[in-house]
């Protein structure tokens, strides 16, 4: 079998992988946007401890056409992903299927494969049953510690996390929407709001309250209000924002990202302007010094 006939092989699988995670995806790669990209160096990150540049699946994974096999290691990565020790075992099962599907008759194959369509589908149907008999779904608000104000759903997402797994926990209205179990882990991210981890069971549905980051609070004002005065701006500036920083604005229809250090990103918010408002962070970090060095934006 052709190595890139398996390693477009493997592309597709990884897909299938990044869609249990995300079901709401039912794109391609073709349309697999700058989110699904962060979304999927997540879900590489935490099942198989190894990162992946968006340079490099915006090379290899976006890309339709492939003239040569990325190197190895990498194609070890994606091959861990979905459920193989590596590139070389991934190789040999993909041979050892081209045998077995080349050995079978047509008839007995289709029949083979309707067998195993209807059988799966009883098993979920039969497990779906079970798992809706002991849970039940709940709705829990998420509000801002210090105001007791919703939330904005934009503003915010939640993970579900089992066995070490991260499913994403869907946010309507400023409220989580979980089927709840004995013990379920949540964590809630946020640009704005500190990281925070809940357990939640069945009889849980206190609001769940998040404390505002101030340095990103205050950033979020400059971008959003008609705030004049930018000499003010400017020196409040200086203080939340680390020399070092880095800010990533990904572009509309995946047409690239730009790049901004401390001083380009500052002047672009010192004059308030539409383009800016249009600007939706989605992730800030900061250093031990809680300034902050690390913006990701996506331009609306």
């Amino acid at each position: 079998m052709n190595p890139l006939n398996v390693f477009f092989q493997l592309k597709n699988d990884v897909l299938l992988t990044y869609q249990k995670q995300y079901p709401y995806f039912e794109g391609t790669w073709k349309t697999f946007s700058s989110q699904d990209i962060q979304n999927l160096i997540d879900l590489i990150a935490v099942q198989v401890k190894q990162t992946v540049s968006e340079k490099w699946i915006y090379t290899h994974l976006k890309s339709e056409t492939n003239d040569k096999l990325p190197r190895k290691d990498m194609l070890d990565i994606l091959s861990q992903l979905v459920g193989y020790s590596g590139w070389d075992e991934y190789v040999f099962k993909a041979k050892q299927n081209e045998i077995v599907v080349a050995a079978q008759p047509k008839k007995k194959r289709n029949v083979f494969l309707i067998g195993i369509v209807i059988l799966a589908l009883f098993l979920v149907g039969f497990i779906s049953y079970q798992i809706m008999k002991k849970e039940e779904i709940q709705t829990i608000e998420v509000k801002n510690a210090f105001t007791e104000e919703q939330i904005n759903s934009d503003e915010v997402k939640a993970v579900m996390i089992e066995n070490n797994i991260e499913s994403p926990v869907e946010i309507i209205d400023s409220k989580i929407q979980i089927t709840a179990k004995d013990s379920t882990k949540i964590v809630l991210k946020s640009p704005y709001y500190k990281e925070k981890t809940i357990v939640i069971n069945k009889e849980n549905t206190t609001p769940i309250t998040l404390q505002p980051d101030d340095h990103a609070m205050i950033l979020k004002g400059f971008m959003k209000s008609d705030i004049k005065d930018w000499q003010t701006r400017k020196e409040q500036l200086q203080k939340i924002l680390a020399d070092d920083l880095e800010v990533l604005v990904m572009l509309k229809n995946d047409l690239g990202i730009e790049y901004f250090n401390k001083q380009e990103f500052s002047e672009k918010l010192i004059v308030p302007s539409v383009s800016l408002k249009r600007m939706k962070v989605i992730d800030i970090r900061s250093n031990e010094k809680n300034e902050i060095n690390f913006i990701r934006i996506l331009q609306e």
